[in-house]
């Protein structure tokens, strides 16, 4: 299972050393063909990895490595499938390192412990919305990295490789914004589902500890930011902010919550 993680870590590395080079850099050639069908079977390889991680306990687990592989997985076959649709070059580079690191990091970081009930369909449908959320609004972080990058290079007007290769920055903005809208509906659902039946999926009522209250706080962030794009025309750097801010946010209320407990404190 490590020979394999370590395969697919390099195999991202390379990907997206090959990505930095075309649409950053320039020095080679452009394949679209050839990289999408290369993506594909990594994330084919990744997913298996992650199915014979899961199969292995006869409960549900998500340690933090585990989690974060799980989530970048999901973040890189969202933004395959959107490639489809939308002009997304330049995300590669940013988000193929991230998904190699998490790929690492769920070999090296072992599930600690598991849920008992999770066969209860409550308890899938909000697992399913957290991972789905956190996807999604890791894909928007992302997007927001790479408008402040083309916004930067815009208004010190250099026409270098990056800036010609990026997409349109309104289109960036524009599919910033659906991203966000569909990450902030299930992380409602995550919420919600985690408050309501919170006795049913974890046994005890719902308490506001720390990882509850960051993603509280996050959830607040995100929802103002839609807000004030609705009525008060927000953009630009204001919302590539609030987007980093809230994604921040989720990060320690969930990865960094659980990194300090499992690893730092080698708690269950």
């Amino acid at each position: 299972m490590l020979a394999l993680s370590l395969l697919i870590t390099l195999a991202y590395s390379g990907l997206a050393w090959h990505f930095w080079r075309t649409r950053w850099r320039s020095l080679g050639p452009a394949h679209p063909r050839e990289e999408q069908f290369a993506l594909m079977t990594l994330l084919i390889g990744h997913g298996a990895l992650l199915i014979q991680g899961f199969t292995q306990s006869s409960v549900l687990g998500l340690s933090a490595g585990s989690a974060l592989s799980l989530t970048l997985w999901l973040s890189v076959a969202i933004f395959w499938s959107g490639s489809f649709y939308y002009r997304l070059d330049g995300i590669q580079p940013l988000l193929l390192p991230a998904a190699a690191l998490a790929t690492l990091a769920g070999a090296l970081t072992p599930t600690l412990h598991g849920f008992q009930g999770a066969e209860l369909p409550a308890f899938r449908a909000h697992i399913m919305a957290a991972i789905l959320s956190y996807s999604l609004l890791t894909i928007a972080a992302l997007i927001a990295v790479l408008m402040s990058v083309a916004d930067k290079r815009l208004h010190q007007h250099t026409h270098n490789s990056l800036a010609a290769n990026l997409p349109p920055l309104l289109g960036l903005e524009s599919l910033l914004f659906k991203v966000l809208g569909a990450g902030f509906v299930l992380l409602t659902l995550t919420l919600a589902s985690g408050i309501l039946f919170s006795e049913e999926i974890f046994h005890k009522p719902f308490q506001l500890n720390h990882k509850n209250l960051f993603t509280l706080i996050a959830w607040l962030v995100f929802a103002l930011l839609l807000t004030g794009r609705q009525m008060l025309g927000w953009r630009g750097r204001t919302a590539v902010r609030w987007t980093l801010s809230g994604f921040s946010l989720l990060l320690l209320a969930y990865i960094g919550s659980k990194f300090v407990l499992e690893v730092l404190l080698h708690r269950q």
